[in-house]
This record gives C-alpha cells, sequence and structure tokens, in this order.
C-alpha cells in the first residue's frame, strides 16, 4: 500500500544551467507549465559541483564538447520543481517536464539535468526527445519520455536497475544475473531486457494485471524470465530516486 504523502514526494526535480541566465524568466515559464521555482537553493554565482555531478548523469552518446563547455562556463543554477506524481497524471507531468526542458533550452539555458533519477543528456538530445511528445498521445509519448527521464542499466553488486519510472508512475526494473555465468546477458542484451519490461509497463493495459511469478521474454522464441516483486529498499522514502512503486526483478528459473 503506497501512502499519499509518500506519492506526494515524487516529483521531477530539474537542475538548470545557464551564463547571464534570467532567473525570473525561469519561474515565469516555469509557472506556465504549473512547476516552481525554487529560490531557496537557484541563484547567480557557478557552482563547482555541476561539472562532477553532470559527469555522475551524463548519458555520453548525446553529450558534445559543446555540452561540457555550457556546463563548465556556467554562472547560474535554477533548480525547478514539478507537481507531485500522482496516480493517472504521470504521463501528463512527465511530458511537460521535458517541454518545459526544451523551453527553457531555447530561450537561455544551457544545460539540463534531472535530479530524481541522475540523468542528463546534451542540448540536442533533449530537443530530439521533446520534438517526440508534442503531438504523439500517451502510447506514442512513451519511449521518448522513458528515453528522457530513465537512467539504465544501472550496476549495483550482481543486479542491473533502472532508476527513474516512478516519473513515469511504474516500477522500476530490476535484472539478477543468472545462476550459470555463461547464460549472463550481454550488456546490450541486458539494456534490451531493461527496456522492453518497463516499455510493457508503461504501454500494456495488461501489465497492471501482471502477478508475481509470471514469466516474461522478449521474443517467442526469446529466453523466459521470471517476475518477482520487490519493495525499493534501495533508496529512502525521501531520497530523490526512491520508486514508491518498487521493482519487478526479472529472474531466471
Amino acid at each position: 500500500m503506497i501512502d499519499d504523502q509518500t506519492l506526494m514526494s515524487s516529483r521531477h526535480v530539474l537542475c538548470v544551467l545557464g551564463t547571464g541566465l534570467d532567473l525570473d524568466a525561469v519561474e515565469a515559464a516555469a509557472a506556465r507549465e504549473g512547476f516552481e521555482l525554487d529560490w531557496e537553493y537557484s541563484g547567480t554565482g557557478a557552482d563547482p559541483r555541476m561539472p562532477e555531478a553532470f559527469e555522475a548523469c551524463v548519458a555520453r552518446a548525446s553529450f558534445t564538447r559543446a555540452d561540457w563547455d555550457a556546463v563548465e562556463a556556467h554562472d547560474t543554477v535554477a533548480y525547478v520543481l514539478s507537481p507531485p506524481v500522482l496516480p493517472g497524471v504521470a504521463f501528463t507531468v512527465a511530458r511537460r517536464t521535458l517541454v518545459l526542458t526544451a523551453d527553457l533550452l531555447r530561450s537561455g539555458a544551457t544545460a539540463v539535468k534531472n535530479e530524481s533519477s541522475g540523468l542528463t543528456h546534451g542540448r540536442d538530445r533533449w530537443l530530439d526527445l521533446a520534438a517526440g511528445v508534442y503531438a504523439g498521445g500517451a502510447e506514442e509519448s512513451a519511449v521518448p519520455l522513458y528515453r528522457a527521464w530513465v537512467k539504465r542499466p544501472i550496476a549495483d553488486g550482481p543486479l542491473l536497475h533502472s532508476c527513474g519510472m516512478h516519473l513515469l508512475g511504474a516500477p522500476d526494473i530490476e535484472l539478477a544475473p543468472p545462476e550459470d555465468p555463461a547464460a549472463a546477458p550481454a550488456p546490450d542484451e541486458a539494456a534490451a531486457l531493461i527496456d522492453g519490461l518497463a516499455l510493457y509497463l508503461l504501454t500494456e493495459r495488461r501489465a497492471e494485471e501482471i502477478e508475481d511469478g509470471e514469466g516474461f521474454r522478449l521474443a517467442p522464441d526469446a529466453p523466459r524470465w521470471i517476475l518477482r516483486h520487490h519493495p525499493c529498499d534501495r533508496y529512502e522514502a525521501d531520497d530523490f530516486f526512491f520508486n514508491p512503486h518498487g521493482y519487478w526483478r526479472l529472474a531466471t528459473e
């Protein structure tokens, strides 16, 4: 049972960098989407922690030299908070967060990362992802929203997992290694498994009826994995990364 207070704590927290960025303009843009600027932590002046923070969150394939230069050159930091990610509105809030990210990048911001999933993309990638949600419905938006907000695969000991599905109102995914190391999926196969189950949860109505112990496979001739539901005990309940919906763990029989 997920209590209302725990759900209320799930929200997108955007860290927005710029050079000469107008914080009043950021606040106005955020307000248009129903978001707010956190004035307590926002301000002018370079934050020396930012290069390391973005390094830890970056999706490397999309981060260009110009993106790194923008992080290094920033002299303003803004923290923007979304409304709570409550049942029935998770996709709406996620879509508005992505649209706002693109709007800020077009109007003076130079780099953005999501503190709630520990993920950042390069400027061009953010704009491409936002383009994928402007005209699409919920199902069409699932892939760009998933790519925008969910970080994976993350290693935690022998487990691989995702982080950020709580921002889309769904459990995160864990992948447990097979007992036989020779049967372990290659890195790209592991990512495909996590992606496949995550997108199933986000797009299929049947996903709401999954029961503990059911099987999952990417294709009829692909290996079969068993689904086990676990609560999120990796993070404290007040952590940005905490998922109140828990995890679906993929394990071998």
